[in-house]
């Protein structure tokens, strides 16, 4: 069995406690924040994406329940899986007194990833959605979103992240609706020490420009500048890959990493990490065992198709270059990209728990790391499960430990 260090995970989640936005947000913003009431809940339907049909039952199961302008958001089990049996994790109402502590509260949290084997920890958002978006698409009120952007980052540095010693690592919100803003808001919390920003896998999936309009630049400089890390969750356009309405969820699970695919040939044929070289790219829970082909497919289009393919002048080296230099992959299970480590890059791949979700690995993750990094070096697991992390992230860890990870002598 391989000797696995403590886990760096670069894709966890938090739900978000009842009182961030009344607590954080601006005193002439609080009649309209975010709030939480517990509702009866009759026939619920997942409609795609974050969609969901939703009726109204008194005498239904209890749930905790997000209201924004006209937006509802119902906390659902399968979000909050971890402690149920696995036939439990359905798409059902939830509470939070039903939830596992370290869902939402920062101190159970890390009780728990020491039970897991986990070091340091970043979390996605839950009501905000991956990216954010809830903000740009419940309001038009754009100075009521910036004020719950910015209060949700507050939350998440000081109050989530602020007493852990640094084992929770605050991953923050931008307004998307404005690349300056968004720029100015990377800066905010890069002073603070931020080094990790969400951002949409597609952004024309959530009405926004895309990547190569130029729109993004400013935002795309100030992620260069201050070393800020664009972490994008499949889920983060609002969209998953799906065949027809009616195919079950497995279907869209299955597919799940079809946008993050997407998203990357965009990146590489864009020009954006030409013109950006300091920018770095990571894309959360899309697996890494279709980085292979899509490397080599991109490649081989840029040899033989670039001139009318129209990036003869803009991507000036074969695409996986760009990979190779500022793109990181992240996966929890994913045995046939292990297999292909020569192709996917040791030092281009990081891991995650996926913490409190259905596909979470927790409290089981160091058997699961052991059994598919069995047969790889002790330096690849520390570069897969700990170190790939660490420089992504430029965190503050590893001062007392080997090249192996493990505790230096003395």
């Amino acid at each position: 069995m391989p000797v696995i260090p403590r886990i760096v995970s670069v894709d966890d989640h938090v739900v978000e406690p009842a009182h961030v936005w009344t607590s954080w947000l601006p005193q002439q913003f609080l009649d309209r924040a975010p709030r939480i009431e517990r509702r009866g809940i009759g026939p619920m339907k997942h409609t795609g994406g974050g969609n969901y049909d939703i009726t109204w039952d008194p005498e239904g199961p209890q749930a905790d329940c997000w209201f924004f302008e006209d937006l509802v958001y119902v906390h659902k089990r399968h979000v909050a899986a971890v402690g149920f049996d696995r036939d439990d994790m359905t798409m059902s109402p939830i509470t939070y007194d039903e939830m596992r502590p370290g869902c939402y509260d920062p101190k159970a949290r890390l009780e728990d990833m020491d039970i897991g084997h986990v070091e340091a920890s970043l979390c996605f958002p839950t009501f905000p959605r991956f990216c954010g978006q809830a903000f740009t698409e419940a309001t038009t009120d754009r100075a009521l979103g910036l004020a719950c952007v910015r209060a949700y980052n507050d939350w998440m540095v000081e109050e989530w992240c602020g007493d852990s010693g640094g084992r929770l690592i605050p991953l923050c919100l931008v307004p998307l609706w404005d690349a300056d803003l968004a720029a100015a808001e990377v800066r905010r919390n890069a002073d603070r020490g931020v080094r990790a920003v969400t951002f949409s896998e597609i952004p024309p999936h959530l009405g926004l420009p895309s990547i190569h309009s130029g729109y993004w630049d400013p935002f795309f400089q100030a992620c260069a500048d201050t070393g800020t890390v664009v972490s994008m969750h499949i889920g983060s356009s609002s969209k998953m890959p799906a065949t027809s309405g009616d195919a079950p969820v497995a279907v869209a699970a299955t597919l799940s990493f079809g946008n993050a695919m997407a998203s990357l040939t965009d990146f590489l044929f864009s020009g954006v990490l030409i013109r950006y070289p300091d920018l770095r790219l990571a894309y959360s829970e899309g697996q890494i065992g279709w980085l292979p082909y899509i490397l080599e497919r991109a490649d081989d289009v840029w040899r033989e198709h670039r001139a009318w393919g129209g990036v003869r002048d803009t991507v000036l080296e074969p695409p996986s270059t760009y990979y190779y230099r500022q793109v990181f992959g992240c996966f929890f299970r994913d045995q046939h990209g292990l297999e292909s480590l020569d192709r996917v890059g040791v030092d281009n791949i990081t891991f995650e728990t996926d913490y409190p979700h259905t596909d979470s690995t927790w409290p089981d993750t160091l058997a699961v790391a052991q059994e598919m990094m069995r047969g790889l070096t002790d330096e690849e697991v520390y570069k897969i499960v700990r170190g790939n992390a660490i420089r992504m992230l430029q965190l503050d860890l590893d001062t007392d430990l080997d090249a192996s990870g493990h505790r230096a002598a003395g």
